[in-house]
């Protein structure tokens, strides 16, 4: 005897058969549909095999053409950002090999009295006075013992180069007072000589107080000789000298002084009554104006300047070794994309 449950199943097929065989045209006319559907869906598909990838692929040719052009120009400025960086290392280098002249000016009312050292020879002082404001009185009795109304020392030391001749030098206090044009007027008298010229030498230093203060005088003066240059002034002439004063700071911190000169010359009219065979030497001391000449090498190259200047190079170039890496990574991406992409609509055209 048969289950309920089996009756049940065969008597339903038997149902769908039935209707099956009565409605033959339906079938036919669903199945007709359902290839009418399937021809409809290919048909898209065959045009986009023919317009839609050619689109994709000149949009991707764009965008990989895009991108090598972009990093052709990061690759062109990475070049150049190693140039400079060459470039800066090499010109801070150059710059401290060869450090540039800076000269400053520092306006005084006042300078430190200088010492003015005479070599006289046989000749004699007769006089010397200050005056101011460029005036100097008409001589009287020429040739004759005057005022000196000047700190005056007298000192022996031994030749610096030879230290065997000695040596007499007349030291004179010169002007301070640059505003009042302070100078110092000088008379020299020389009876005879055996030479063909007839001059007195001297030099300038830069302290007479220092002179004063030292305990042995006579190496100060023989250090002073060997440092600064000694000029001449000759006789029968009134020679006006103008000072300026230079400062020069060396590398070592050190601080040399020198003294540059504007000489004029006026001969003298000597107007005395008897002809005389002596000699007269007039000269006059001044500063030439209120301004003291420092002079020192300084460096521009300025090295926080550099780093700063570096750090943003290297900056610049790891920005663009970064970019370029990504670009890379990303023309690599769209190509895979591409060639995926490719490869599945070559399988559904087939």
């Amino acid at each position: 005897m048969l289950r309920p449950e089996v009756a049940g199943s065969y008597q339903e097929l038997s149902e769908d058969v039935e209707r099956v065989s009565g409605n033959p045209a339906e079938e036919r006319g669903g199945e007709m549909g359902v290839h009418e559907d399937a021809g409809s869906v290919i048909l898209p598909d065959s045009e986009l095999g023919t317009s839609a990838p050619s689109l994709r692929f000149s949009k991707t040719c764009l965008k990989n053409v895009f991108s090598v052009i972009l990093l052709f120009i990061y690759l062109l400025l990475m070049a150049v950002a190693v140039f400079l960086v060459y470039q800066t290392i090499s010109d801070f280098r150059e710059k401290l090999k060869h450090p540039v002249m800076s000269v400053s000016y520092k306006e005084v009312s006042l300078y430190d009295a200088p010492g003015i050292a005479f070599y006289p020879g046989k000749a004699r002082l007769l006089s010397c006075k200050h005056h101011y404001y460029d005036h100097i009185p008409p001589l009287i009795n020429p040739g004759q013992q005057g005022k000196i109304e000047c700190t005056t020392r007298r000192i022996n030391y031994t030749d610096p180069f030879t230290n065997q001749t000695m040596k007499y030098a007349l030291v004179v206090q010169g002007p301070r007072d640059v505003k009042k044009k302070e100078l110092v007027f000088l008379q020299f008298h020389l009876n005879e000589t055996d030479q063909d010229f007839s001059a007195i030498d001297y030099l300038l230093f830069s302290s007479f107080q220092e002179f004063i203060n030292s305990p042995e005088k006579a190496e100060f003066m023989k250090d002073c000789e060997s440092s600064y240059s000694s000029w001449k002034f000759s006789g029968g002439f009134r020679t006006w000298v103008k000072m300026s004063l230079v400062k020069t700071k060396e590398e070592d911190g050190s601080e040399t002084v020198e003294f540059k000169q504007e000489t004029s010359v006026v001969n003298y009219i000597d107007q005395r009554t008897k002809p005389r065979s002596d000699q007269l030497f007039f000269v006059v001391f001044e500063w030439k104006d209120p301004f003291i000449q420092t002079v020192q090498d300084i460096i521009t190259a300025n090295p926080w300047n550099m780093i700063a200047l570096l750090c943003g190079i290297f900056l610049a170039l790891f920005k663009a070794a970064d970019f370029a890496k990504l670009s890379v990574k990303w023309m690599i991406k769209i190509r895979k994309r591409h060639l995926k992409r490719r490869s599945q609509a070559m399988n559904h055209i087939s």
